[in-house]
């Protein structure tokens, strides 16, 4: 199966059409639609259904425009890890990242490397553990920011300076503001916003034996996106501290959950994983710059 025929597939897929597609690689329809029928018939499958106007996949065919993505952006970065090899001023770095305040701090460092090696180049992608691992483990990311502890059979890590706080963010007319500080009791009956991760980690951990009587209304993977629910009144968000506008324009606020829960972050890369020379930089300046923290 060669590359340039899943991105031929990859285009169709995207576009819906046969033309376009055509068009955007600039090749010809004839030579498109023999490249797809080539690529069926080594797999035995049918990938595409053909109606009059538009082109939609199969179940087989989303199965393999998943795969198809990966293997392509592996591909890519092969590549481009190859062309960095003898490259110390620039390259590419890949960074998966979970949501904190303290990614801050990262974005710190990079922009350190980037005014030291202007031709350096990072990209950046956003997930919780399950999401960023597997794209670590199947080597499409150089780094990943976790928000639990690593597993320290596949990953070394690095651990940030600080710490991020728990708290609620609910509307400010809501009963429970004029509390200081939110007890798992306080939430009893009320409708709760988390992520599906930390509603199965952290916070059985802290609330404890009141944990079975807290109702989960809904779970998200962005707490952004959460927070709109919260601002319509809809139920309170489980979350860090300073991810959520709640200064004094915001109809939003935050309380912090008592007893204190805090979280740690960490750095995390492949063990025995071999680096391009930028991201070795990169990793010996984040250790360096996060030790003197």
């Amino acid at each position: 199966m060669e590359i340039k025929n899943l991105r031929y597939f990859l285009a169709v897929a995207r576009e819906e059409n046969m033309t376009k597609a055509a068009d955007m690689l600039h090749v010809t329809q004839p030579t498109l639609s023999k490249t797809l029928k080539s690529l069926e018939d080594e797999l035995g499958k049918k990938l595409f259904i053909r109606h009059s106007f538009s082109i939609s996949l199969t179940d087989e065919g989303m199965l393999l425009r998943d795969r198809a993505e990966d293997l392509i952006a592996m591909a890519d970065k092969i590549e481009q890890e190859f062309i960095s090899l003898d490259d110390i001023t620039g390259g590419d770095i890949y960074f998966g990242l979970a949501e904190s305040y303290q990614i801050r701090l990262l974005a710190r460092e990079i922009k350190k490397l980037k005014d030291r090696y202007p031709s350096f180049t990072y990209h950046i992608t956003s997930g919780d553990t399950e999401q960023v691992t597997e794209k670590l483990d199947k080597g499409l990311l150089d780094f990943a920011v976790l928000c639990e502890t690593p597993n320290t059979d596949k990953y070394e890590y690095i651990t940030f300076p600080a710490s991020d706080r728990w708290g609620v963010v609910m509307l400010k007319n809501h009963p429970l503001s004029k509390k200081k500080s939110i007890k798992a009791t306080d939430l009893v009956g009320q409708p709760l916003y988390c992520s599906e991760q930390s509603w199965n980690i952290e916070i059985p951990e802290w609330a404890g034996d009141t944990f079975p009587s807290l109702h989960l209304e809904g779970s998200f993977r962005l707490s952004y996106n959460a927070s709109m629910f919260a601002k319509e009144g809809l139920g309170l968000l489980l979350t860090f501290e300073h991810l959520i506008n709640c200064s004094e324009e915001s109809d939003l606020i935050f309380r912090p959950l008592s007893p204190k829960q805090e979280t740690k972050l960490y750095l995390i890369w492949n063990k025995y994983q071999t680096f391009t020379p930028i991201a070795e930089k990169f990793l010996l300046q984040v250790k360096e710059s996060f030790i003197r923290k």
